[in-house]
């Protein structure tokens, strides 16, 4: 029964569809469940810092409902999607309501859709790999793939990383710096990967360039099939999902830094390099993704045997709650400053 736990991360994806149903003010309910229970509820709850036994590590690996858990999140969000699209299309919305179905769908988007996509991301096989890309499409950020995984685990917890938050800077100007800097370094990482192998602009092997126009495609497609204010929708739902991406990309490295070896390159990244956090709720709605200083020393380990380093610095909240401090600049510093190792204070 424990392994039927992260059926908890679908309770997002369900608070969302009762918001699709009932409308009013149930719009809201997801970011009240996301942002205000799962909060409430992770300072209530004990955090959890036990890891695995290598016998009960092996047997979790054998069991394949760990992968379908992340596998059901493809129709599940594109479900999810497409039923909002009808319901904007077809009903007459308050205001109110389409901001609150805009951001709803755009938490399950980020949750449900960007996080998966980041650990199936990182797997071996095409169709896993393909199934990430897919829930990273209606989010505008299929690129994040290459920047991920050839950028940011190479770059992590050093200035040349977009997705590392520097100390004390906000998590608003790191929105607009992160998501620049990566779409950038994106194309930087695929235009080597064309040369190194020969291939041209305009080659297949372009994934760069395939990736704009299937989202490209896909606006085009809700443009026709729906109306301009679904893909009104389908912009900013993206747009949020996004953004919730960036905000955990602001918390998972604030203010760390690999220093430079007396060869000039930097330390390797070590478990010391991300914050880690093992308040059970977020860890369990995000698969794991709280662990973060275990999956970079390692980013090849499924998510459920992700391990807690004494080492690694430890966050005083759940993620769902740290994104909720990170949105007052002040009060974020004063809490986490001090927590930042002083030798990494530049």
């Amino acid at each position: 029964m424990k392994d039927l736990k992260y059926l908890a991360a679908y309770s997002i994806p369900l608070i969302a569809c009762i918001g699709l149903y009932f409308k009013g003010v149930f719009s809201f309910l997801t970011p009240i469940y996301a942002f205000v229970i799962i909060p409430i509820l992770e300072l209530l709850l004990p955090v959890e810092t036990s890891n695995l036994e290598e016998e009960e590590v092996k047997n979790k690996l054998r069991k394949t409902i760990f992968d379908w858990l992340l596998y059901l999140n493809l129709p599940l969000v594109f479900g999810l999607l497409v039923w909002s699209f009808f319901i904007v299309n077809n009903q007459t919305l308050e205001t109110y309501e389409f901001i609150g179905l805009v951001v709803s769908v755009g938490i399950v988007l980020g949750t449900n859709g960007i996080n998966v996509a980041h650990e199936l991301g990182h797997r071996q096989t095409t169709n896993e790999r393909f199934i990430g890309k897919a829930l990273l499409l209606p989010s505008f950020y299929m690129h994040f793939y290459i920047e991920h995984n050839f950028g940011h685990h190479l770059h992590a917890a050093t200035p040349e990383d977009p997705a590392t938050a520097r100390y004390n800077q906000s998590v608003y100007s790191f929105w607009l710096t992160s998501t620049i800097r990566q779409y950038i370094s994106a194309w930087k990482i695929q235009k080597k990967l064309l040369k190194n192998n020969n291939q041209h602009f305009f080659s297949i092997k372009n994934d760069m360039l395939w990736y704009t126009l299937l989202q490209l495609l896909y606006l085009v497609i809700v443009f026709f099939v729906f109306s301009k204010t679904v893909l009104l929708f389908a912009v900013l739902a993206g747009i949020t999902g996004f953004i919730m991406l960036e905000t955990v990309n602001y918390i998972e490295h604030y203010g760390l830094i690999r220093h430079k070896t007396k060869s000039g390159r930097y330390e390797r990244v070590r478990e010391m390099h991300s914050w880690n956090s093992n308040h059970v709720v977020g860890r369990i709605v995000l698969y794991e993704l709280t662990r973060h200083s275990d999956h970079h020393y390692k980013s090849s380990k499924k998510y459920q045997i992700l391990d807690c380093h004494d080492e690694s610095p430890q966050m005083p909240f759940g993620y769902p709650t740290s994104m909720v401090l990170s949105l007052c600049p002040p009060l974020w510093f004063k809490i986490m400053n001090k927590r930042v190792p002083k030798e990494m204070v530049i």
